[in-house]
């Protein structure tokens, strides 16, 4: 099988030669300059010792803010910069990118903000949303042997607004402006319906991502009966759109805690989840007790890579049983931080390697 096929099947509970092998997250900008003092080439790609499967790749179709919002620093503080990126969020950041940022400001404070930041930056019509090079990039998909997947980060129905609003805003605004909160998540998603639709209709794609986000060491930022009311209606929308286009698979991101949200996703029409943080409470066995046909990746802990060899043996040591059931990508569930050596990543992804049964 091919990387594309590999996928597809793995995703699907369809029968593969073997589940992908991918690293699904990177490392975190400090990780990887120790690893270039501990071995790693100074000019190597990270991933190129390992033999990874293709991951998948994205249409660079613009999702987002077209035009986007003028990147600017705003304030040099020596070892951080306050700045506004392209999505209009005015952030405190580290200049090593070692940690998450500080939000300090967001573009959208009330209705008109909303309705002006529509109008001038989300139609889903602006023919600049499309590369110059869409035409030959068709045929280029035609010929891949890799998945495509069409929307990313920074996209969904919470996830979005909230980078539009910022988080404690968007949870007041369920209860102070619930018409708001319900025009924004209706909008983006005939507005990503429209834009999927553009793309669904010159390639086949092989699955569709939703980015949340939308949940905490302690569980998911909103009630099940808030999902319900606001996002519930548009999950549906969105996934059955896309399965009636042919794509099978329907994937969400969420960091945190996410058994109350899975059965939710579900609900809704996903197909998987990940990345299954386990310093949130997750455990992909016990998901997989619940939600015997939920796709899921990750789930490995990424601690266990910085505390040595035998703590990864017993991370790793859930993996056999995990593939025997199928529809599971064993991966490292978010980024590597950079107490992990570039020893322990390559004991840990050579590990993997072998008991994936990649040659």
């Amino acid at each position: 099988m091919n990387d594309r096929e590999r996928f597809v099947a793995t995703l699907c509970f369809e029968k593969a030669d073997r589940a992908p092998f991918i690293p699904l997250f990177g490392p975190w900008g400090t990780a990887l300059e120790r690893w270039r003092k501990e071995g790693l080439g100074r000019d190597q790609d990270w991933r190129q010792p390992f033999g990874f499967d293709k991951q998948w790749a994205h249409p660079p179709v613009n999702l987002g803010y077209c035009p986007a919002f003028k990147e600017e620093v705003l304030e040099d503080l020596g070892d951080a910069l306050i700045h506004r990126d392209a999505k209009g969020i005015v952030k405190k950041d580290k200049k090593d990118r070692s940690s998450m940022p500080k939000f300090l400001s967001y573009p959208v404070k009330d209705r008109d903000d909303w309705e002006l930041l529509k109008a001038e930056r989300l139609d889903p019509d602006d023919p600049a949303r499309f590369p110059p090079n869409w035409a030959q990039l068709v045929k280029d998909y035609a010929r891949r042997d890799y998945p495509l997947v069409i929307g990313w980060f920074p996209y969904g129905l919470f996830g979005t607004p909230r980078d539009m609003m910022g988080a404690e805003e968007l949870l007041m605004a369920f209860h102070t402006d619930p018409t708001l909160v319900k025009d924004i998540m209706t909008y983006l998603t005939d507005f990503w319906i429209k834009l999927w639709g553009k793309v669904l209709d010159s390639v086949d794609v092989d699955a569709a991502h939703i980015w949340e986000d939308m949940a905490s060491r302690n569980g998911s930022l909103i009630s099940p009966a808030m999902f319900r009311k606001f996002m519930l209606p548009c999950y549906r929308k969105i996934t059955r759109y896309v399965k009636r286009r042919g794509v099978r698979i329907v994937t969400v991101d969420s960091d945190g805690d996410c058994r109350e949200l899975a059965p939710l996703f579900m609900e809704g029409g996903v197909t998987g989840v990940w990345p299954f943080e386990v310093q949130a409470g997750n455990d992909v066995r016990e998901y997989r007790q619940r939600h015997p046909r939920l796709a899921m990746l990750g789930g490995l802990d990424k601690r266990a890579m910085a505390a040595g060899k035998a703590a990864i043996d017993q991370e790793l040591a859930k993996v056999p049983d995990m593939l025997k059931h199928g529809g599971y990508v064993p991966a490292p569930d978010h980024l590597i931080p950079h107490d992990v050596s570039w020893d322990n990543y390559s004991y840990f992804n050579f590990r993997l390697k072998e008991l994936i049964g990649k040659k």
